[in-house]
């Protein structure tokens, strides 16, 4: 835009002297890449600096035209081009382009005051007898005259470079201060959940540690019982045992990097499925079409939400429920379809009828569609007939479903806060992995009377 501007109203101003044609006006070629030297400075300093050492060798070689002594100000573009070097130009480059131009200024002053150019300057006498008593006299005077006008456009270039620079050092520090807000955020959160978690393992572990030492003390001690019993009783102290384990993972898995434990995926849910079986539920699971690989987090998405739906149908339904499970992989992602049978009444002196008949709001669901949005699907869940259904949809190549913190579940329930470092742990413990769901149940079921 510059560079236009100083074309336009040079040919505006020179419009009666051009004899009729731009082409045949002497202050053409000056004029043109004078303008160049303007229209490239703030993309090609450097090429900006060559149109301006092209006018001023063309001069000295009498390849350009010298200026008339009304054109000496087509000179003023090359320090305009300056300017705006000096505005954007990295430090190194401000720097050459300074010294370029001083160097400028003076064979413009020499071109504009030798009788062998033209006596390009209107105030001045023609000098007759030679260049030496016109340098002397009137060379400083000039040369100084154009390092003023040099320097008037360096320091409009130069202010607003620093206006530029300070409004990028308000921006970064607006960045900066909200990004430690932020981070403080996450800290006083993260903090919480460290909290959270260990005070939920102060409060499960002398419990589970005696209830799983109470199901083996009775379960050696009553040999004679029938084996149903006795099969009760190992897997409670089984899921006991897990369930403390889990709570002492949670722990292990806060550690300062932030750093948790490896998640659940989709080759963990046979055994899932194996472990909930041996708890008396009666489970059918079928697969159809192609199964494509889903990203980690959606792997995790899966693996809680059958477990939460196994977990509820061991809970609401009791020993013996009837389960159907279903993995589509058909259509544009993984459809999961969950149909468990649900208990008309339960038996005397095992639940209370009103405890039945009341629902509970609790938070497995929202913890279930939560997961299912997270990995960039859906879930619905709901009674149908005799038969409670939920459907999950999570569509192949989508994002990643957010990875927890091991103690972040600990808002939640407790088999989510442990679940993570389920396996590893047991794997440790030498704990087989069917108890794990089994005692992820019970910690539902508390969290849904929470």
């Amino acid at each position: 835009m510059a560079a236009v501007v100083f074309f336009s109203l040079w040919c505006v101003g020179e419009a009666g002297r051009m004899g009729g044609s731009l082409l045949m006006w002497e202050g053409f070629w000056p004029l043109v890449l004078m303008t160049l030297a303007i229209a490239t400075a703030t993309w090609k300093p450097l090429v900006s600096l060559g149109f301006t050492a092209s006018l001023l060798a063309g001069q000295l070689f009498a390849l350009i035209p010298p200026m008339a002594p009304n054109h000496w100000a087509i000179y003023v573009g090359s320090f305009i081009a300056l300017g705006f070097i000096l505005w954007t130009a990295p430090r190194r480059i401000r720097f050459i382009a300074a010294g370029t131009n001083t160097a400028a200024a003076a064979v413009m002053a020499f071109l504009m005051l030798s009788w062998r150019y033209g006596d390009g300057v209107g105030w001045f006498m023609p000098a007759t007898a030679g260049d030496r008593w016109m340098l002397q006299n009137n060379g400083w005077q000039l040369f100084a005259l154009l390092l003023l006008i040099a320097a008037a456009c360096s320091a409009v270039g130069l202010l607003l470079a620093l206006y530029q620079e300070r409004g990028s050092l308000f921006r970064a520090r607006e960045q900066a201060q909200n990004s430690l807000k932020e981070t403080e955020i996450d800290l006083v959160v993260e903090q919480e959940r460290i909290r959270i978690a260990r005070d939920l393992h102060d409060v499960l572990a002398h419990s589970l540690a005696v209830i799983a030492a109470q199901a083996d003390g009775t379960r050696y001690l009553s040999k004679d019982q029938p084996k149903a019993i006795l099969n009760a009783l190992d897997t409670i102290a089984r899921s006991a045992r897990s369930a403390l384990v889990d709570a002492q993972r949670v722990i292990e898995g806060v550690r300062d990097d932030g750093m948790v434990a490896p998640q659940p995926r989709l080759s963990d849910i046979p055994a899932l499925i194996d472990g909930m079986q041996r708890g008396s539920l009666k489970i059918a699971s079928s697969e159809s079409g192609t199964p494509v690989e889903l990203s980690g987090g959606q792997e995790m998405a899966v693996f809680r939400i059958v477990q939460e739906c196994l977990t509820n149908a061991l809970k609401h339904g009791g020993r013996g429920t009837d389960v159907r499970l279903h993995f589509d992989w058909s259509g544009p992602g993984l459809t999961l379809h969950v149909a468990s049978t649900t208990a008309p009444a339960a038996p005397a002196g095992q639940a209370d009828p009103a405890d039945r008949s009341t629902p509970r709001v609790g938070r497995g669901l929202a913890g279930m569609r939560e997961r299912a949005h997270l990995a960039g699907g859906w879930l619905t869940a709901g009674p149908d007939g005799e038969h409670f259904r939920v459907t999950a949809f999570i569509p192949f190549g989508s994002r990643d479903a957010t990875e927890e913190p091991a103690g972040s579940a600990a808002g939640g329930t407790v088999d989510e806060a442990a679940a993570p470092a389920a396996r590893p742990a047991l794997a440790t413990a030498g704990v087989s992995l069917p108890a794990a769901p089994a005692s992820e149940a019970s910690g539902q079921e508390a969290d849904d009377r929470g």
